[in-house]
């Protein structure tokens, strides 16, 4: 049992790496890092968002999503703004330059799956699979 080749850890992280790789020069004519894209991606469906919400939808703690956020709200892709009911909670929005990178990204999913060597329904079955093991815990 202890092989490499036996584990589901290393494949799981190996291709990892390699989406990550093949995102970043999809993503460069948007500026933006893979988190920070999939944080654009939470936002291009939900206009708006508390700190708090992103992180949960995203699975990373503040300490990781607020620098990050950070330089998105730099880069001019997004305002974080105090909420007036409850100064404690700090939303997310979109501006104007982060509304429209959601018209530069339009061919981002179809630009990566033409990168991998799985068809459509590969992808919705392992993007399935996945869900089902994420949500097993």
């Amino acid at each position: 049992m202890l092989r490499l080749d036996n584990q589901i850890c290393f494949p799981l992280y190996a291709v990892n790496k390699e989406l990550t790789r093949r995102y970043r020069p999809l993503l460069e004519k948007l500026n933006v890092t893979y988190p920070q894209y999939l944080v654009l991606l939470v936002l291009w469906e939900h206009d708006e968002m508390s700190i708090k919400a992103l992180g949960e939808h995203l699975q990373l703690d503040s300490g990781t999503l607020t620098p990050m956020l950070k330089r998105m709200e730099e880069n001019q892709l997004i305002d974080r703004i105090r909420s007036k009911k409850d100064e404690r909670v700090v939303k997310v929005m979109l501006t104007k330059q982060g509304k429209n990178a959601e018209k530069q990204a339009l061919s981002i999913p179809m630009e990566f799956l033409e990168q991998t060597n799985l068809n459509e329904s590969e992808l919705i079955q392992l993007r399935n699979l996945l869900d089902k093991m994420i949500k097993g815990h």
